[in-house]
């Protein structure tokens, strides 16, 4: 076996779905839909790059279950009564090659800024403690059962909508502080009713999709969950929980577990970890290898890796099963076919940094979605562009989608 063969093993989910290898683009929120949170031609054009770009698998960015309830103003988003046809076009984007493309669900519950939503729903109604992060915010209100019901019905329906649109996959965000993970987190679930009060009820909202979400799609479609190994704050959804989580998710018959971490208060995603887990390149493997002592669930791992000798040797190590690769395909979108073909490359970080916590978190965000514009209109990434260029930029178009979208 070469020093890089294992990346292009092909790999059989447990619904029978066959990955054509191990490399697979992790979701990315685009930011690209139309006015109506339908995908643009600039979206498809986005993934007709990313295919050609040799990965096996793309998962789309945070498609919302609900119009009313975004985490960007241009989201894309299923409205209560979808039709099939108007998600087509973005599915027919990776014809002609070997990529598989699977939509992520998403609620971001809380975590919809005051200039979208300004009271948002959650589990209950606390608020962000990061006083930076609030002044962005607004206070949510706490979920009626009902509504709760209703929100699992959004996700099922989004999930059939888009598997007749002709999506491979499904993905369920259970990360990153959005709804799902605020169910799983002490600290915004603090609830004492069927939904909460001990971590088996904090857990029942993402069993009940899961369950809700196969029950539509059938057992031939591959049905995938992006949990946080942890949410890095004191008190907690912890990394004992989350291995829970992970069991839970292995007897449900889950197809493939991407394993995430961080919030927008500790954004542990975004390249914030210590410098030795960093000079091993993977952010969370050591939290995959305890996944894989609970659960045969093949397990995904986004974040760090840069190399394509690290990418094999974590995939030899039997500590996971798929390199999720997010950014980087952004600065190189045929950055997977150099790594099959052996090519000597890294996986590059380009985006600048102000040292302003907060700014850069924000930063992170706004340069990489700039860029992914630039090449979803056919231009190349602008390499160069600084920290005040790209924040100027955020604070002119973001608010200025938002109105473009309520005067819709």
């Amino acid at each position: 076996m070469t020093s890089t063969e294992p990346l292009s093993e092909p790999l059989k989910l447990p619904c029978g779905a066959v990955l054509p290898h191990r490399l697979a683009k992790s979701a990315l929120s685009e930011q690209l839909g139309d006015r109506r949170n339908r995908p643009t031609r600039e979206l498809c054009e986005l993934y007709r790059t990313w295919a050609r770009g040799g990965a096996g698998m793309l998962v789309t960015g945070n498609v919302m279950v609900d119009p009313a309830a975004l985490g960007e103003p241009r989201n894309v988003a299923v409205p209560p009564v979808p039709d099939a046809a108007d998600f087509r076009p973005w599915a027919e984007s990776v014809a002609g090659t070997d990529a598989l493309l699977w939509v992520q669900l998403n609620h971001p519950g809380r975590q919809s800024p005051r200039f979208l939503s300004r009271q948002p729903v959650a589990p209950s109604a606390v608020p962000f403690g990061n006083k930076g992060v609030r002044s962005v915010f607004a206070a949510p209100r706490a979920l009626t059962a009902a509504e709760i019901e209703a929100i699992i019905d959004r996700f099922a329906l989004a999930a059939r909508t888009f598997v007749e649109a002709g999506f491979a996959g499904i993905q369920l965000h259970g990360a990153h502080g959005y709804l799902i993970s605020q169910f799983l987190s002490p600290l915004t679930n603090r609830r004492d009713d069927d939904w909460g009060g001990d971590p088996a009820r904090r857990r029942r909202f993402l069993a009940e999709l899961v369950r809700r979400v196969r029950a539509e799609v059938g057992a031939g479609v591959p049905v995938s969950v992006k949990l946080n190994s942890a949410d890095f704050q004191r008190g907690g959804f912890d990394e004992a929980e989350s291995l829970e989580v992970v069991r839970e998710l292995g007897a449900a018959g889950i197809d493939l577990l991407e394993i995430s971490g961080g919030t927008y208060e500790r954004a542990v995603m975004m390249g914030t970890v210590r410098a030795s887990t960093a000079s091993r390149e993977a952010y969370f493997l050591e939290y995959a290898a305890k996944a894989r002592e609970v659960t045969d669930t093949p397990l995904m791992v986004t974040g760090g890796f840069a190399t394509a000798a690290a990418m094999a040797e974590a995939l030899r190590s039997g500590a996971l099963d798929v390199i999720g690769l997010g950014r980087p395909m952004i600065v190189d979108p045929g950055l997977p076919g150099r790594l099959l073909g052996g090519a000597d490359v890294r996986a590059e970080r380009l985006c600048p940094r102000t040292g302003i916590q907060l700014a850069d978190s924000l930063l992170e965000i706004q340069w990489h979605t700039q860029q992914m514009h630039r090449v979803a209109a056919g231009k190349p990434v602008a390499r160069r562009r600084g920290a005040l260029r790209s924040l100027v930029r955020a604070g002119i178009n973001d608010p200025l989608n938002a109105f473009r979208r309520v005067r819709a």
